[in-house]
């Protein structure tokens, strides 16, 4: 009998289990919960569909040691789960991999203090699993070799089934051009940057899924919609006529990724992007040719990107369609090649990918 992968992280958020299941068709894995804290808006879904054990951080080692696995694959999330996911592997004589979003210095003092061991990790690893061609690029500049994309994913059959949006415009007024974005109110998600812009006038309704109320100044044209669920949220992504993801580069926090760009060009919604959002940064929204891009914190140039799209109706069609276009090369399967390509790298896979 073929022994299982073991795949260790911290969390599964909803848009993972389709991608870890597609891997589990293939490669047969068993992926070790360590719990701990959220970096995802979401919670981690209990039942994730596929083999699944709940472990501590420090006994993460054990059981890479435990000679059950044929590979040990670790997210970088987990101050103790990483390495311990690597020195297990290491007794046990079994081929690493890392999986990691990570393409900057987080510059917490633990992060700092870490980063050393971590970047050791990242040069001595077997392979690495990477969101994307920036997140290669980092991990190479550290040293590290055998690096493979595995591009980030939503559910493709969910996110693109088609919505009118007109009922939700509806409730929203009816609005002339409705932007839409998802940012809760913390440093990083770039809510402030928006309202800047929208303070300025003439550039449309802004729907707000996320934060509420109370956690917006009042700005005309502005409105906190709380959270939603995802029936709710692919209903405004096909309301809206353009999406936003203005995303800010923080001490603690860069975008990896920013799955809502998947999800909003799976309903065919142009996007605006800024620089420091990882599905910019990682090729999916190309300035000019898949969306528009304006750099990081810059209200003003925010302002300038939506007001273009909003009066160059031709250009906005255009984008969106060459999003929806792009999109499809995101999926589920196209994550599991990533990951299967690593294993067959490292002689760890069970077939061709």
């Amino acid at each position: 009998m073929t022994r299982p992968v073991l795949v260790v992280t911290n969390h599964v958020p909803p848009d993972r289990t389709g991608a870890l299941q597609a891997l589990h068709q293939r490669e047969q894995i068993e992926v070790a919960l360590y719990g701990g804290r959220l970096h995802h808006g979401t919670a981690g879904v209990e039942d994730p569909g596929v083999p699944l054990r709940r472990v501590s951080q420090r006994s993460v080692y054990a059981a890479a040691a435990s000679g059950r696995y044929r590979a040990v694959i670790a997210s970088s999330a987990g101050r103790v789960a990483l390495p311990a996911a690597y020195f297990g592997a290491r007794r046990a004589k079994l081929p690493f991999i890392y999986w990691t979003g990570i393409w900057h210095q987080i510059a917490t003092p633990a992060h700092i203090a870490a980063a050393p061991l971590v970047r050791w990790i990242e040069s001595h690893a077997d392979a690495v699993i990477a969101y994307g061609p920036h997140v290669a690029s980092y991990v190479e500049g550290h040293g590290a070799r055998n690096v493979f994309v595995a591009p980030q994913a939503v559910d493709e059959d969910f996110w693109s089934t088609e919505s009118s949006g007109d009922e939700l415009r509806r409730s929203l007024g009816s609005p002339e051009f409705l932007v839409g974005l998802a940012a809760r109110a913390e440093p990083g998600k770039g809510l402030d940057v928006a309202l800047d812009a929208w303070r300025r006038g003439g550039i449309g309704n802004l729907a707000i899924a996320g934060a509420t109320t109370d956690q917006i100044d009042e700005v005309p044209n502005v409105q906190a919609l709380g959270p939603l669920d995802p029936l709710q949220m692919r209903e405004l992504y096909a309301a809206a006529d353009l999406w936003i993801v203005p995303s800010v580069a923080t001490r603690k926090f860069r975008e990896p990724w920013g799955l809502v760009v998947n999800e909003a060009m799976h309903q065919a919604t142009a996007v605006v992007a800024s620089d420091s959002v990882g599905a910019v940064a990682g090729g999916l929204v190309r300035d000019g040719e898949s969306g528009l891009v304006f750099s990081s914190g810059d209200a003003g140039g925010l302002a300038a990107a939506v007001r273009r799209l909003k009066d160059d109706v031709e250009l906005r069609e255009r984008l969106a369609a060459a999003g929806h276009k792009s999109i499809g090369a995101y999926d589920y399967s196209a994550w599991a090649n990533g990951a299967c390509e690593a294993l067959a790298s490292v002689s760890a896979g069970r077939i061709a990918c």
